[in-house]
C-alpha cells in the first residue's frame, strides 16, 4: 500500500471503532444525557490518553517476533478471527436501547472503563500493530496518517454521537445508526479476509 492509503484504513478502522456499542460509547452517552455534551465529550477523549502504552507495548512485542513468520501468521489469522468477531456483532446488531445505559458509571471512571476494555489490546495486538509495522516499512509518514486518521475518527464519531444525542436522542434508537453499524460490519469482513490472506502468506500457502 501507499503512503495515502494507510490513511483511508486508519479513517476507517477509527470510525468503525467509535461508533460501534461498547462500554466506552456507553458511559459517553451516559455522560452526556445525564450531565452535558462538554462532559460527554471528555469520555469520547479517553482513548488519546489510554492507548499510546497499549500501541508501544504491542508494537514492540511484534517487532521482537518480526523474524519469525509462522508466529505473525498466526498473529494476522488471529486479527482475521478478531474482525470477523466484530463484524459478526455489527452485522447482527439491534437499535441501541438508550433506557438500557448503566447511569451508574460516572466520568472519572472514563479512562478506567477504557483501560479495562479488552477490545483495545485485541484491536492493537491482533489489527492495529501489525498495521502500524506495514506502515512502518512504507515510511515514517504512512504511520503518522494511519495513527492520525485513526483517532480523529475514534474521538470525532464519538464526539459526533454525543452532540447528536444532545440535539436528537432517539437517533441511537433509529434505523439509520442501525444500517451505519451494519455498513461497517461489512467492511469488517472486507479487512478479515485480508488479515486472513496475510497470515496464510506468513505460512507459504498464499
Amino acid at each position: 500500500m501507499i503512503d495515502k492509503d494507510f490513511l483511508i484504513v486508519g479513517i476507517f478502522f477509527g470510525l468503525a471503532s467509535g461508533i460501534t456499542p461498547g462500554p466506552l460509547l456507553t458511559l459517553v452517552i451516559s455522560e452526556t444525557l445525564i450531565k452535558n455534551k462538554r462532559e460527554g465529550i471528555k469520555v469520547a477523549s479517553a482513548p488519546i490518553i489510554t492507548d499510546p502504552p497499549i500501541i508501544l507495548i504491542t508494537t514492540l512485542i511484534l517487532l521482537k517476533l518480526s523474524n519469525y513468520n509462522l508466529i505473525l501468521g498466526f498473529i494476522s489469522i488471529l486479527g482475521s478471527i478478531f474482525l470477523c468477531y466484530l463484524a459478526y456483532g455489527n452485522l447482527f446488531f439491534k437499535n441501541f436501547k438508550i433506557g438500557n445505559i448503566d447511569k451508574s458509571k460516572s466520568l472519572e471512571k472514563g479512562m478506567i472503563v477504557n483501560l479495562l476494555n479488552p477490545h483495545p489490546y485485541l484491536f492493537w495486538f491482533t489489527v492495529g500493530a501489525p498495521t502500524l509495522l506495514k506502515a512502518l516499512d512504507a515510511s515514517v509518514y504512512a504511520v503518522i496518517l494511519f495513527i492520525t486518521g485513526f483517532y480523529i475518527f475514534l474521538v470525532g464519531s464519538k464526539i459526533l454521537i454525543v452532540l447528536i444525542v444532545e440535539r436528537y436522542r432517539n437517533f441511537l434508537e433509529s434505523r439509520i445508526y442501525e444500517y451505519l453499524i451494519k455498513l461497517t460490519g461489512i467492511l469488517l469482513l472486507f479487512f478479515a479476509f485480508s488479515f486472513l490472506k496475510d497470515g496464510l502468506g506468513f505460512f507459504g500457502i498464499l
